[in-house]
């Protein structure tokens, strides 16, 4: 399995999002360029000028026309795929880490970071089928109980229905996300003993991945917020995503960047580590990164996958057939 290596970025990736087909990926990186590349082959497609700040996060809509992007200018900002032009920029007054599209594509659920004395918040936003007609105010604002941690990532639930929301606070909420009541949440015995990082749902939306800075990742029911699975993984861990495909999922980390430079690459576990989603057994490791993996993600179709890392490459794997017949 020979990774393409897709050079367009100068700084930290943040974030990776294949679109729904699978044909597209798109990167997020701390240089203020979201890029697109051709999920086959790792061309280069294009980028989204107008950040003025690291990019965070991104989502593209179902029929892959629309993006929207998380800065840390304090935007969200919708673009059209095809031609890159921005249609709309929703500006906060605190940095925007994590972007949504539900269901439909016609809610946005943005988070916000704590900043001066702001709270961390999750904002819910129309997003209307003309950009001539998009407006910026928010249908739903929920604020974080813990307000000076901040959120990490907040996605929608089944149906668009709940919002589910993980953070520095360690601890996962579900919202309701017509009224914005705190429905359900974590509790310390089961849940994550530091920062979550990173939150990857499953296909069908019934179940969801979380990664965090306690080594571990785990796996819960979207539903009930039951834990259902644990995956150590000896470093931390920043990105987690689920094959579509069959039942593994994939956690990448290292140690904290600002450790990296006192260790060997090596020694600082940079590597993609694939685990039996039901076993949770380690079934192999993808190295390749000269520094911590901050963003993974599998192709739709499960037959590739793309992570990228603090060294600012994002490395593009199409797995060999025996990685289809792995018997444990």
């Amino acid at each position: 399995m020979r990774p393409i290596l897709m050079k367009g970025h100068e700084r930290p990736l943040t974030f990776l999002r294949y679109n729904r087909d699978g044909d597209m990926l798109f990167s997020c990186a701390k240089d203020h360029t979201p890029t697109l590349w051709y999920a086959d082959n790792g061309e280069r497609h294009g980028t989204y000028r107008g950040h003025n700040g690291a990019v965070w996060c991104c989502d593209v809509s179902r029929d892959s026309s629309r993006l929207i992007t998380g800065s840390a200018d304090q935007t969200a900002k919708l673009w059209d795929v095809k031609t890159g032009q921005q249609l709309f920029s929703f500006k906060f007054s605190s940095p925007a880490r994590s972007v949504d599209f539900a269901v439909g594509d016609k809610l946005a659920v943005i988070t916000t970071d704590p900043f001066m004395e702001r709270t961390s918040a999750i904002h819910v936003k129309r997003i209307a089928d003309d950009p001539q007609d998009q407006v910026s105010d928010s249908v739903l604002v929920l604020e974080n109980p813990e307000g000076r941690k901040r959120i990490n990532r907040a996605v929608w639930g089944p149906l668009n229905q709940t919002i589910v929301s993980g953070g520095e606070d360690a601890v996962l909420r579900i919202w309701d996300a017509e009224t914005g009541k705190l429905l359900k949440e974590t509790d310390k015995e089961v849940g994550h003993k530091q920062t979550i990082t990173s939150l990857c749902k499953s296909a069908d939306d019934s179940h969801f991945i979380t990664g965090s800075l306690d080594k571990t990742a785990k796996l819960w029911d979207m539903r009930t917020l039951a834990l259902i699975k644990t995956y150590t993984s000896g470093v931390p861990v920043n990105a987690v995503s689920m094959s579509p495909l069959l039942d593994h999922v994939v956690i990448g980390g290292g140690q904290d960047a600002s450790a990296v430079t006192t260790t060997d690459h090596r020694a600082g576990n940079f590597e993609a580590k694939f685990y039996d989603k039901i076993l949770q057994e380690e079934i192999g490791g993808v190295k390749g990164h000269f520094g911590p993996i901050n963003a993974l993600a599998f192709n739709p179709d499960g037959r590739s996958f793309s992570s990228g890392g603090e060294d600012g490459y994002v490395r593009l794997h199409h797995f060999d057939s025996d990685y289809f017949n792995i018997k444990i």
